[in-house]
């Protein structure tokens, strides 16, 4: 016969075991995010309004743990890190995804995209979601393409007009095999060097310049050492969002999808920021004197035309290629 301090106390364990099992099933989980950017840059700022947004979709169940700042390590670290299920999400300029992500290569050829107007409808459309699509080859999850502006040169030493104008100069390319072949038959020295070097490195002259956006040209502070902005343009490299197919798999069913519409929408948000932080940043360097001037965007195209025709001879960055071209100047 069960007494009633007996049936009191099973009752108390089957409802401490219940409580225990619902509280594992509502605890909050922050998914670590990192970006190599700092606080406030557009990329930054989209993480963390996918944390915002997860947290109120879940009403607190989910959210985001970020580490801006490179506080996690370089790009080319935070792959792996993600792969492997260190981190969960990961925001990752393209130039360092070419060698494990051949298909994204295209992405950051010279000249493939005419403008950001161009870019965004490539990565918007059926390119772009089939570029995403193979970020499951190695164990992640493609969320979301992100702006990264156009890539222009620039340098300590004098305006760059047509590519004779880089003969003897260092500049700086992120780790790419692209970027070096590029740099390289423009008639520069490509020196590749992490992104968080940079300005140490302009500061003691080990380079005489690099190539990037305005928003990383005035947040790094380089436009302290190199006082001369040459709108080439010559690449639209996008970044991509990237998540851990480790966490994917471990989310319920319906937290995957909540995940995939929120940073599907997060484009959006990171694209209205972007606009406004190029504009700003580009006149905060301007005003501070940095001299800027247009190129010769005739002859770069001619000079990058041998790094294009070698990439293409690659039938699946030839396919991307054409497709790419065939949205020049569409409505």
């Amino acid at each position: 016969m069960t007494t009633r301090r007996q049936f009191l106390g099973a009752t108390a364990l089957t409802l401490g075991a219940a409580a225990t099992r619902v509280r594992a099933a509502t605890a909050r989980l922050d998914l670590a995010a990192t970006d190599v950017h700092v606080r406030g840059y557009p990329t930054v700022e989209a993480l963390r309004w996918i944390g915002e947004q997860l947290e109120k979709e879940t009403d607190g169940r989910l959210g985001v743990r970020l580490y801006h700042s490179g506080q996690l390590g370089r790009e080319s670290d935070l792959i792996d890190l993600a792969r492997f299920g260190a981190i969960d999400i990961a925001r990752v300029n393209m130039a360092a995804l070419n060698n494990p992500f051949p298909a994204t290569r295209v992405l950051c050829l010279p000249y493939v995209f005419d403008d950001t107007a161009h870019m965004r409808r490539a990565l918007d459309g059926a390119v772009g979601q089939d570029i995403l699509g193979r970020f499951a080859d190695r164990d992640l999850v493609g969320l979301a393409f992100y702006d990264s502006g156009a890539r222009c040169v620039y340098n300590t030493k004098r305006p760059i007009v047509t590519p004779d104008d880089l003969h003897g100069l260092k500049i700086r390319v992120p780790p790419s095999d692209i970027f070096m072949h590029l740099i390289r038959t423009l008639g520069a020295n490509p020196t590749p060097l992490p992104y968080g070097e940079v300005y140490s490195a302009l500061q003691t002259h080990l380079i005489d310049g690099a190539e990037n956006n305005w928003q990383s040209f005035h947040t790094t502070r380089q436009f302290e050492a190199a006082r001369y902005w040459s709108y080439s343009g010559h690449s639209y490299s996008p970044e991509a969002l990237l998540l851990s197919r480790r966490r994917f798999d471990a989310l319920r069913p319906d937290d995957r999808e909540r995940l995939l519409d929120i940073a599907k929408r997060s484009v959006a948000y990171m694209r209205s920021l972007w606009d406004e932080s190029e504009r700003t940043a580009r006149e905060y360097v301007l005003a501070r004197g940095v001299q800027a001037n247009a190129v010769d965007r005739a002859a770069f195209e001619r000079a990058a035309a041998p790094v294009v025709a070698h990439y293409r001879k690659d039938a699946e960055v030839d396919r991307y290629w054409r497709a790419i071209r065939d949205l020049s100047g569409a409505a």
